[in-house]
């Protein structure tokens, strides 16, 4: 996965409240078992029409958004099912953190497994980041994972808190395998001990 430091980029304002994730990927797109080739699927019936059309009244098709890096979201934003093609779209189109009040619970911890940023402020703070957003010309934000820090277009700081291992598997671009690999040895060293000590745990 890719590292998550310190990234500017364009945030789209999205304040509907409760956007699920049969809206941010839908149905129709979960039919592959891999996670490749869905970046057409997010938030494909709002962004696309009957026709396959760019709506044009959709943000993420609207310049700047449509290169948005980061989505400045209403609340209990990822509700209703557990789907994880949900992050997978999102990252496909680019998208590096989530920005909200709150964010549903299996949504939340998809985004962690994945490298998805799901960054949490007090519902006025994000209120002012989507004001601000709101003006294509103030649209572009820094975000700082090491000092835990947004930085607005018009030099305004927004400091948010983070789960330390969750801020350090961004930061390293890594996943919960990754961090279990990293025991590779620990874990034959414990097998090969187990086996000769607890033969019957090993026999077939």
């Amino acid at each position: 996965m890719t590292p998550f430091k310190t990234v500017t980029g364009i945030a789209a304002p999205m304040p509907a409240p409760n956007v699920d994730t049969d809206v941010i990927m839908p149905k129709q797109f979960l039919k592959r078992i891999d996670r490749q080739g869905l970046a057409i699927g997010a938030f494909h019936d709002i962004r696309f029409d009957e026709n396959g059309d760019k709506r044009p009244e959709f943000i993420l098709n609207q310049p700047p958004y449509d290169q948005a890096k980061f989505l400045v979201c209403g609340a209990n934003f990822g509700c209703g099912s557990s789907r994880e093609y949900a992050v997978w779209g999102l990252m496909q189109i680019g998208v590096r953190a989530i920005i909200a009040s709150s964010i549903a619970g299996i949504f939340f911890g998809n985004c962690e497994k994945n490298g998805l940023a799901a960054i949490i402020l007090p519902e006025d703070e994000v209120q002012q980041l989507l004001a601000i957003t709101g003006d294509a010309r103030n649209s572009e934000l820094t975000i700082d994972l090491p000092s835990q820090t947004i930085l607005a277009a018009n030099e305004q700081r927004f400091e948010f808190t983070m789960n330390a291992s969750r801020k350090s598997l961004l930061i390293e671009g890594a996943d919960h395998v990754a961090i279990t690999l990293e025991s590779q040895s620990d874990i034959k060293q414990f097998e090969a001990q187990q086996a000769v000590s607890e033969s019957w745990l090993w026999s077939h």
